[in-house]
């Protein structure tokens, strides 16, 4: 009865928590989905998601996710946007970005301030900014155009650099090579956002950065937004199935638990009880082993086994193992006859020796166990 009315508890405790499982589900009401800015996949104001959707009618768009070590270095040209990166990225993987170019691809980085990214210098600028935040842009050929634009620094420039866009304040964008590819650097990334994508002649602008170079893929570098942290868990699975495993977790824990648990008296093995009851022999065991009292075990084996042959055989205690030859040949032993006089004659040595290191101790204890079953057996 007792049995049937904790089994019975248990059906009930597992019918709540399908229970809660179930409720929990339907009244979960989702959050938003929270997105970076400027990341390709992002459909909010301060997303990319725009211009990469435009892109991916005209060429062939990807995402890039990796480190930059792994951009291919083949012949065929490419172009990797990086907007806005979320953390400076070290030496070394700025070499890589380098060597990328080297091999013949473009980089289009749009930055407010670049300054320490592939050695690019700015500088504030002095004045106020327009009311609006905006400016006439000029192009290279002299057109302008209407524009938003950081109102605190501008791009210096060295000898190598080409000015693409300029304003009052100073250089805007530039072109710069390395090796046989180039860099593009722009100091205004709200020009590519969802947002501001379509506001003044913006449209213009990017169009004159992108067409500085024909290329066949292009890529939008996502690892400058997430680096080398892994996303979390929460960011990888939705709350509602995390909500699952974690009452999963819980109903196969409790299962476990119920199923280990003794309800009851422990009931130990009879072969335990007889072999390790008594404690003081595991205690004299260890004694003797932490002790290296190799001689005393083996006196203390052969006067077990001489006692035993007393009690099955008649063979007398005080009779001395060299004796035994003649009385073990006659018993039919599993031994050879020829092996019977050297164990006798090594066994009285080796009891005579109080000297015995431990690799003679195990040989001659399981010699001594050999012959007790021996004993035992006839």
């Amino acid at each position: 009865m007792k049995s049937f009315s904790n089994g019975r508890a248990w059906i009930y405790l597992l019918v709540l928590l399908i229970l809660f499982m179930i409720i929990s589900y339907f009244s979960f009401s989702p959050e938003p989905k929270y997105y970076p800015n400027y990341v390709s996949d992002s459909p909010s104001p301060t997303g990319v998601k725009a211009l990469y959707t435009y892109l991916g009618k005209e060429k062939k768009v990807k995402k890039w996710s990796h480190a930059p070590n792994l951009l291919s270095k083949g012949e065929k040209k490419q172009l990797l946007i990086m907007a806005e990166p979320q953390f400076f990225p070290k030496n070394e993987v700025m070499e890589d970005y380098i060597d990328f170019m080297k091999a013949g691809h473009t980089i289009l980085l749009f930055n407010k301030n670049p300054k320490g990214m592939f050695d690019l210098n700015s500088a504030p600028i002095n004045g106020e900014a327009s009311s609006d935040g905006t400016a006439d842009v000029y192009s290279r050929d002299g057109n302008k155009f209407r524009a938003e634009i950081s109102p605190t620094v501008r791009l210096q420039t060295n000898l190598q650099d080409e000015i693409l866009l300029s304003d009052q304040a100073g250089t805007v964008a530039i072109k710069r090579p390395f090796g046989n590819g180039q860099l593009i650097v722009s100091i205004a990334p709200e020009w590519i956002t969802n947002g501001k994508i379509l506001d003044y002649d913006h449209p213009s602008l990017l169009s004159a950065l992108l067409i500085e170079e024909d290329t066949h893929t292009i890529l939008f570098d996502e690892y400058i937004h997430g680096g080398e942290n892994a996303p979390k868990i929460s960011a990888l699975y939705p709350k509602w199935f995390l909500l699952l495993l974690l009452q999963a977790t819980i109903i196969i824990a409790l299962f476990l638990w119920h199923k280990g648990k003794r309800f009851g008296p422990i009931y130990s093995l009879r072969e335990e009880s007889v072999r390790f009851s008594d404690e003081s022999l595991q205690a004299l065991a260890a004694w003797y082993i932490r002790g290296r009292r190799y001689h005393d075990s083996l006196l203390i084996q052969a006067d077990y086994v001489k006692l035993l042959m007393q009690e099955r055989w008649g063979i007398p205690y005080e009779k001395q193992w060299l004796d035994l030859s003649d009385i073990l040949e006659r018993k039919r032993m599993n031994m050879p006859k020829n092996e019977i006089q050297p164990l006798l004659s090594g066994l009285s040595n080796i009891l005579a020796n109080e000297k015995v290191n431990k690799q003679e101790y195990l040989l001659w204890s399981r010699k001594l166990d050999r012959l007790k079953k021996e004993v035992e057996e006839r």
